[in-house]
């Protein structure tokens, strides 16, 4: 595996949604790597996890680095206008 960078974070209050439901998310891993089914060679990928949940309480993401970007301002815009509300 040759992860370039990978970041984890622990995260509060947050859920996703996996194949059984609504899950309460425990902490993100974002990395730059080889992606399991996106078209590129590299793709920055988040996975959203509870550990002990299992292996089903996972929502993977695997974003081209330009949609990575779009995303990235996406989420800049809406929280600062959440900030501001």
């Amino acid at each position: 595996m040759c992860t370039y960078s990978t970041e984890k974070l622990d995260l509060a209050k947050s859920s996703g949604k996996g194949p059984e439901g609504w899950f309460p998310l425990e902490t993100a891993t974002v990395y730059y790597d080889h992606p399991v089914h996106a078209p590129d060679e590299h793709t920055v990928n988040i996975d959203f996890l509870n550990p002990g949940r299992g292996p089903g309480a996972r929502v993977a993401v695997e974003l081209s680095l330009d949609s990575a970007r779009a995303l990235l301002a996406a989420l800049a815009v809406t929280v600062e206008r959440a900030a501001h509300h």
